[in-house]
């Protein structure tokens, strides 16, 4: 009986939380259509498994970080990810938030005002070990914020975690 008890606690305790191994992300997806969708355009665009695939949207003091990475040993996944991440850093420089639009099937929060803003806001793409991430920044609060809805939108659909929160 304990046992069963426990199994339960521990069951309850894994969906509480954002999923984070390839099984619990698939698991996830079944009977949630619109995830499944997300995560097959977000295949296509990206051109790696989104279910082996850690995504990351971080909202920082100054704008935030888009992560992408692989799970396991994949160079050529790594590669595919670090050439994807420098092309949506520099389309987004430009204003263009078309991907992330086809992605999510929907214009992304935040990516309005963000093209309004795109003379003060800076995208960077940095390797990371097993993938890359885009770095954004800017002085300016309005966007900022437009940063932050952006990240908030991404983290929530893709079902994503976070490292930290930022401090304002």
């Amino acid at each position: 009986m304990r046992r069963g008890v426990l199994v339960l606690a521990l069951l309850a305790c894994n969906r509480a939380g954002p999923a984070t191994s390839e099984t619990e992300r698939r698991n996830a997806a079944v009977g949630d259509t619109a995830f499944a969708a997300v995560q097959e355009r977000g295949a296509v665009a990206m051109g790696v498994d989104q279910y082996t695939s850690t995504h990351q949207f971080t909202p920082t003091p100054d704008g935030g970080m888009i992560e992408l990475q692989r799970d396991t040993a994949d160079t050529a996944g790594v590669m595919q990810i670090r050439s994807h991440m420098r092309q949506i850093a520099a389309a987004f420089g430009t204003g263009d938030f078309s991907l992330p639009g086809m992605v999510h099937d929907q214009v992304v929060p935040g990516t309005d005002s963000m093209r309004v803003y795109r003379a003060v806001i800076a995208y960077a793409a940095e390797d990371l070990p097993r993938g890359a991430q885009v770095r954004i920044t800017t002085a300016e609060p309005a966007a900022v914020r437009a940063i932050h809805a952006f990240l908030a939108f991404q983290r929530q659909d893709h079902k994503a975690g976070m490292h930290h929160t930022p401090a304002h």
